[in-house]
């Protein structure tokens, strides 16, 4: 969990003198009705803002339960037990809203409640994983890299293929399609492929680049580099830059590998059978508020899809200028494409990389 310090510990280190104004909260007012109400939110670990949970609560004099997972698998298979009416919002990534559309675990929004989706940048509307966005608006994107200690390793590094070669102590990233996509790259074969050939020879690839593995990690690479345990981790671009802010030293760095990375978006939702949509799609609007998107994403350092948050310069500078965070240059990056028969063929490959390698 991030320190209450950390969003001064990012001013510092990046020599921003004064917060966006963001102190105050008259940038968005809740409809009245609500009060006395509860939401139930369940997102990623480390994932929004410190204030944005309390605000939202004084303003609409509700009450929110914020429940926590570590990885978009276990948020999947939470909701796939009979779990989704205990949720009123979720947070799936652009890779699971494929599978939960199709098994049905979400319900359509109302956008006559969601007016701030007028404040998404075109890049970010109509997706392909959601056309029209029926299902989910966009929260924050981002990259899928590599996170280096570069005091402990002496050197930098820029490719996929050293990584998994290189005497270092590595951790990977405990999500399949990710470390198959990275695999597969190296291989020189589509990171979405359905050929059963390749992802087999891609579960042999890491089978085969396993010597130098010391954990497969839930999302947590950024405290193993901080605790010393790995030297190479692969991990989401916002968690690497919040250690580098929190460090404050010059130790880490991050890297999108030469043969490409993952980009995601991940977005927010409402699943079927949650007992308070109306409330929900209120929360909704308020993190669409340019404002509060831009405040999360000043303290994640993930990046923001709010083009009104960019144009209003209310997104730091410097992450708005730093192309590991709002990279230019898309082409080697890539969306993860997903269906149920896809989903099980890699589902099953990673049990098996788990298996042969005995984490």
């Amino acid at each position: 969990m991030r320190q209450k310090s950390l969003l001064l510990l990012v001013l510092v280190v990046l020599g921003i003198g004064s917060m966006p104004a963001a102190a105050q909260t008259d940038f968005w007012a809740c409809p009245p009705g609500f009060a006395g109400q509860t939401l139930n939110v369940y997102n990623w670990t480390t994932y929004i803002a410190e204030d944005t949970i309390s605000n939202f609560e004084r303003l609409c004099g509700v009450s929110v339960n914020y429940n926590t997972y570590a990885s978009d698998t276990d948020m999947l298979e939470e909701l796939r037990a009979g779990n989704t009416p205990q949720y009123d919002v979720v947070v799936p990534s652009n890779a699971n809203v494929y599978l939960m559309v199709d098994e049905g675990l979400l319900q359509p929004l109302d956008f006559a409640n969601i007016a701030n989706f007028a404040n998404i940048g075109a890049a970010f509307k109509n997706p392909p994983y959601d056309p029209g966005n029926v299902y989910t608006v966009p929260y924050q994107w981002g990259t899928i890299g590599v996170g280096y200690n570069r005091a402990a390793l002496g050197r930098d590094i820029a490719t996929w293929d050293d990584i998994f070669k290189m005497n270092a102590r590595v951790a990977w990233l405990d999500e399949s399609r990710p470390m198959f996509g990275f695999a597969l790259r190296v291989l020189g074969y589509d990171p979405n492929t359905a050929d059963a050939a390749q992802i087999a020879e891609a579960e042999q690839y890491l089978i085969d680049h396993a010597a130098n593995l010391v954990e497969i990690a839930p999302d947590t690479g950024q405290d193993l580099l901080a605790a010393g345990q790995a030297d190479v981790v692969v991990e989401y671009n916002g968690d690497i830059f919040q250690l580098i802010a929190s460090c404050g030293c010059d130790d880490y760095r991050y890297i999108i590998p030469a043969e490409g990375g993952q980009i995601w978006t991940d977005n927010l939702a409402i699943p079927v059978g949650a007992q308070n949509q109306p409330l929900a799609e209120v929360f909704i609007d308020y993190i669409l508020n340019a404002q509060v998107n831009a405040d999360i994403s000043n303290y994640t350092a993930y990046a923001s899809p709010n083009q009104v948050a960019i144009d209003e310069g209310l997104i730091y500078g410097d992450y708005l200028s730093n192309a590991a965070i709002y990279p230019e240059a898309t082409d080697t990056l890539f969306y993860t494409v997903s269906d149920a028969a896809l989903d099980e063929a890699y589902g099953a490959a990673w049990e098996r990389v788990h298996d042969a390698i005995g984490r």
